[in-house]
């Protein structure tokens, strides 16, 4: 069931709640039968996050995690790009094959924006995409170039955080 017309959407800024987002909008779409990829970046596998424990085995979803994550930890340079370009190749010939009616490329804004990513890498994908898959990018920090073709920007503001305060993130809430 293509998408008429798919979008390209971007949630993005300094505030929580994109990924969150991205994932409420793929459990919509899997409920309207919809078949979604989930492709996530910078993201490690442990601790695993809630909405992944409870989303894998959903049918219709795919979830295709690149496992070398930069929150708690450092990996070297070299295996987090590694990481990165093994991903985003998975997900652009998954995207390309056509299975997909929705993509999600989670965090895929900071893969650009710490240079893991070529800007160029990431235009040429959206441009040669099926016509009907709308495209989630999400990630702080999205380039100019992409919020100009976006047809939906979504920025998320912090006006207060409990991470200022030095509340830790909590299993459940922020993972």
């Amino acid at each position: 069931m293509p998408l008429s017309p798919g979008l390209i959407q971007i949630y993005t800024g300094e505030g929580k709640g994109k990924t969150t987002a991205a994932v409420g909008l793929a459990v919509r779409a899997l409920g309207q039968g919809l078949r979604v990829l989930l492709a996530r970046f910078l993201k490690p596998l442990e601790p695993a996050s809630g909405e992944i424990l409870f989303l894998q085995g959903t049918p219709g979803l795919e979830i295709l995690t690149a496992g070398v994550g930069v929150i708690h930890g450092h990996a070297p340079a070299e295996e987090v790009a590694h990481s990165i370009a093994e991903t985003f190749a998975g997900a652009r010939r998954r995207m390309m094959s056509g299975a997909y009616d929705l993509v999600i490329l989670d965090e895929i804004n900071n893969a650009v924006h710490r240079g893991d990513l070529a800007l160029a890498e990431l235009l040429s994908l959206l441009d040669a995409r099926p016509s009907g898959v709308e495209v989630v990018l999400t990630g702080r920090h999205a380039p100019a170039e992409l919020l100009a073709r976006a047809d939906l920007v979504t920025v998320m503001h912090a006006g207060k955080h409990p991470f200022r305060a030095g509340i830790p993130a909590r299993r459940g809430i922020e993972y």
